[in-house]
């Protein structure tokens, strides 16, 4: 398998080639707008013919944009025991950074709903699925997998960007607000599956 171009040669200035690129995406991203490889090389001032060997097309580039990409995990590092403790600090984490990269957030919600233009964007990768299994791994000595990961789609649906959208644009909440609903919510249906079981089956 071949090695990405970025890894390959004078890594040093391709990593700060790439992190413009990524940058200027995600500043044009931001703005409420989908940037081409084209338009993230203009605003980066990078050559387009040199922007195309990192991101030979508009889905990379914009993969690479989004938040999310590089997080691998949203507990701290010496993470709680207590599987609702672990929980509340993954749904803490992981909403703050919905915040704080709203905009962000908002493009790339929109742009996962456009069937063409959508297809396999990171929103649509379900990297908060893996997030929340993590923190609910202590069940795994009471539930089957089948069952948590009934739990954990059920924790997805009441938190993250769609939620934040709906509880702020329909809702009227504020942000803060909104945070606050998000954690009660996750919290009460964990406790809900540990007093009466996991929820259905979920298609």
């Amino acid at each position: 398998m071949s090695r990405p171009y970025a890894d390959v040669g004078r890594t040093g200035q391709k990593r700060r080639t790439l992190d413009a690129l990524v940058a200027a995406a995600r500043h044009i991203v931001a703005s409420g707008a989908t940037p081409t490889v084209d338009e993230a090389a203009l605003a980066a001032g990078v050559a387009r013919s040199t922007a195309y060997r990192y991101f030979p097309s508009q889905r990379e580039l914009l993969a690479a944009a989004h938040p999310e990409t590089a997080r691998t995990s949203m507990l701290p590092d010496n993470p709680p025991e207590g599987v609702a403790e672990r929980l509340d600090a993954v749904v803490v984490e992981f909403t703050t950074m919905i915040i704080e990269t709203e905009a962000q957030q908002r493009t790339m919600l929109r742009l996962s709903l456009q069937p063409a233009e959508g297809r396999n964007l990171p929103l649509r990768q379900g990297r908060a699925i893996g997030w929340i299994a993590e923190a609910l791994a202590p069940l795994q000595e009471s539930l089957t997998d089948h069952e948590i990961h009934q739990l954990v789609l059920a924790i997805r649906s009441a938190i993250g960007i769609e939620s934040l959208v709906w509880l702020t644009d329909i809702g009227g909440l504020s942000r803060d607000a909104a945070v606050a609903s998000m954690r009660w919510s996750a919290n009460a249906l964990l406790n809900h599956a540990l007093s009466q079981g996991p929820p259905g089956v979920i298609r």
